[in-house]
């Protein structure tokens, strides 16, 4: 690890070795802030190493970088919303006990001509420290933040702020060539010439990003509140069933038909239909103009939405590679079984118990059927009429990473399945047509046969016996603890996996 680059080229480790006690892959608590250009933003994490949970979030839209390409000095309301800010923010992590608050300012502070000036004041006065970062250490940020989510990530990262835009190529669990550029809101307010000039100036400038990064890049990842403002809207557009915004796709015509839906509607209509902010959507307009270029000039296939930015990319900075090369599927899925499961380590022999029905399964499919074993358990809290529902709701909306969105319906549906036989009447039905027939259909299989594992035995069901399939046959072998387990409710069970899979069911 390089440690974070600061604008005077020092090299820092703001966290400390906060990964040192990597054998319990658990994260010390730990709390970021990010000094944007519009907003400002506390986030403590904590919760499994690899696969970070919010633990309190809370974000000021302050507008620090407001008017500053017309007078270059930070817009004076900003300053003092954001030392306010500040202050609090500084003082719930000493409630917290995070030590230290890490805080990273980006465009506004570093190109402004009193940014040192409220740097120096945060500092006095909060006692925060605050690293000011570069255009080039800000893209390699964020795109680490991308990897923190995907960790195989290959494209362009796209990261917009206030006022600036940033881009890193990303392949390989690698960063390559990184660029910064005005394109953010707060500047584009003030290139003059009407929407003509506009239009020319964002289009000069991004064909100058396209020599630098190429144009070949199949995915295009959005990193920022703007973009993630837009995808909302595309959501609200196309009446999508999930309101997740982390890995939500867009395709370039989808980007082309939002953009010029949000030209034809008042933006305060759509932003009562959404609930965004005022000071954020009021920079829609701008930022779906430079969308709109951005997917013209460099042609991807698909855009995707990454809830992830510079805040999990100081995260990622610190990982040890061993760390960063496990599946952050599983090991959210590992750590919240601990944290909630009645008999935790049950997934993982529930798994062992299921394999030999999914031997064929693909590898994207095998980590889907693991994380549903470790998950299975957790839900146990919540009252038997409402189990099946709430299981599904809480995965479908979990803040878990690597993992699309037709793959959390595949969980949920196979958790769903886990308590309740039948999906009829669900009100989580709108989600269902994410997913095919087929996938549906498995989905079911695997929701049953957890269901019938775990009632074989509450800890290992290998005690109980194992599964064979045998062509058109599914034989369970019992041991003797098995043959007393295996009562009328179990022997149900067992008849319904059978009959969702399609064969026939014998007991020896």
């Amino acid at each position: 690890m390089n440690g974070v680059r600061t604008t005077t080229g020092k090299t820092v480790e703001p966290f400390g070795k906060m990964f040192g006690k990597l054998p319990k892959r658990a994260l010390s608590r730990v709390g970021v802030v990010d000094v944007g250009s519009n907003s400002i933003r506390l986030v403590v994490f904590d919760g499994a190493a690899r696969s970070p949970a919010y633990f309190y979030n809370e974000k000021v839209m302050a507008g620090l970088g407001a008017r500053m390409a017309q007078t270059g000095r930070l817009n004076p309301d900003g300053v003092e919303r954001g030392f306010a800010a500040l202050q609090r923010f500084a003082a719930l992590a000493k409630g917290m006990d995070i030590d230290p608050l890490t805080c990273v300012a980006t465009a506004a502070v570093r190109e402004a001509a009193d940014g040192p000036a409220f740097k120096d004041r945060v500092e006095r006065e909060t006692g925060i420290r605050m690293h000011v970062i570069d255009g080039e250490e800000e893209a390699r940020l964020s795109a680490q933040g991308v990897l923190l989510g995907w960790p195989d990530a290959r494209g362009l990262v796209c990261d917009i702020g206030g006022n600036s835009m940033e881009l890193a190529e990303v392949a390989d669990g690698r960063i390559g060539k990184r660029v910064s550029s005005q394109l953010g809101p707060f500047r584009l307010q003030q290139v003059g010439g009407g929407k003509d000039g506009l239009r020319k100036h964002i289009k000069k400038v991004m064909a100058g990003l396209a020599q630098v990064m190429g144009t070949h890049h199949e995915r295009i990842y959005l990193v920022g509140g703007s973009w993630r403002a837009i995808a909302r809207l595309d959501m609200e557009r196309v009446s999508y069933p999930m309101t997740v915004l982390h890995e939500y796709r867009m395709t370039p015509k989808a980007v082309a038909d939002t953009v010029a839906w949000i030209a034809a509607n008042d933006i305060g209509a759509l932003k009562a239909q959404t609930g965004l902010s005022s000071s954020r959507i009021e920079l829609v307009p701008l930022a779906a103009q430079v969308l709109a270029q951005l997917t013209e000039t460099f042609a991807p296939a698909e855009l995707a939405v990454s809830s992830y930015g510079i805040r999990e990319g100081l995260l990622y900075e610190q990982m040890p590679d061993s760390l960063r090369k496990r599946d952050p599927l599983i090991e959210a899925a590992r750590f919240t079984e601990r944290q909630m499961a009645r008999m935790p380590g049950s997934g993982k022999k529930l798994y062992q118990f299921l394999r030999p029905l999914f031997q064929h399964a693909a590898p994207e499919r095998d980590r889907l059927i693991h994380a549903a074993c470790l998950l299975h358990d957790i839900s146990w809290r919540a009252h038997p009429d409402y189990r099946a529902d709430a299981c599904f709701d809480n995965v479908t909306r979990a803040n878990m990473a690597a993992l699309s969105h037709p793959e959390r319906v595949f969980l949920g549906l196979a958790l769903l399945h886990r308590y309740k036989n039948s999906r009829a009447g669900s009100p989580m039905a709108p989600l269902f047509k994410l997913l095919s027939d087929a996938e549906i259909a498995d989905a079911e299989i695997l929701g049953k046969a957890m269901r019938f594992g775990a009632m074989l035995a509450l800890d290992d069901p290998a005690d109980a016996g194992k599964l064979i399939p045998d062509g058109k046959q599914l034989i369970l072998k019992l041991t003797p603890t098995g043959r007393k387990l295996m009562g009328e409710v179990a022997q149900a069970r067992f008849g319904s996996l059978c009959a969702a899979l399609g064969v026939e069911g014998r007991i020896t």
